[in-house]
């Protein structure tokens, strides 16, 4: 028999797992509506990485399915908004879903960005649904390599010792 450590806060955060999860297949899944309402009810949020290197502050955003014409990025009062919408394609032929997980609707991010960054000098690139949008850094937030000079230190003093005389016999 393993003997394993027992953490008192494993089962509230199994339970809040369980409550996000809920709370998560909840929100915007409300079949007893009628028509198309139900498809695009609730928020289609997309997820946003932020990171950063040496020159760049970087965000990808997860918008597949959006045409890239149908975009709209700002930058104001040093907030980045991501506007659009991913539209619902209704055919005329008749179709029977059994199950609608994607969101669909317009959605809008906003994310305040650090006063490190140029407003400025700002790019975007759209590729396979990730739009990755550029911000460069100001040149004094850019970290600067720093040298540590050497000055000579002064000489030792030099001392003389006394040396002993040996007597021959």
């Amino acid at each position: 028999m393993a003997i394993s450590r027992w953490d008192p806060f494993r089962e509230l955060y199994s339970l809040q797992n369980q409550v996000n999860r809920l709370f998560q297949d909840s929100m915007g899944q409300q079949s007893s509506q009628s028509g198309d309402d139900f498809l695009t009810a609730g928020a289609f949020i997309p997820p946003v990485d932020v990171y950063e290197d040496e020159h760049n502050v970087s965000l990808r955003v997860e918008v597949p399915g959006i045409d890239p014409n149908d975009l709209d990025i700002r930058v104001e009062n040093n907030v980045l908004t991501v506007r659009g919408e991913r539209k619902w394609n209704k055919e005329d032929k008749e179709e029977n879903f059994h199950r609608v997980e994607r969101r669909y609707g317009a959605f809008s991010r906003a994310l305040t960005l650090p006063n490190t960054v140029s407003t400025d000098d700002v790019h975007a690139n759209y590729n396979s649904g990730v739009l990755e949008i550029k911000l460069a850094k100001r040149a004094e937030a850019k970290p600067k390599q720093i040298k540590v000079g050497v000055t000579a230190s002064p000489a030792p003093a030099k001392t003389i010792e006394g040396q002993k005389k040996t007597q021959a016999a």
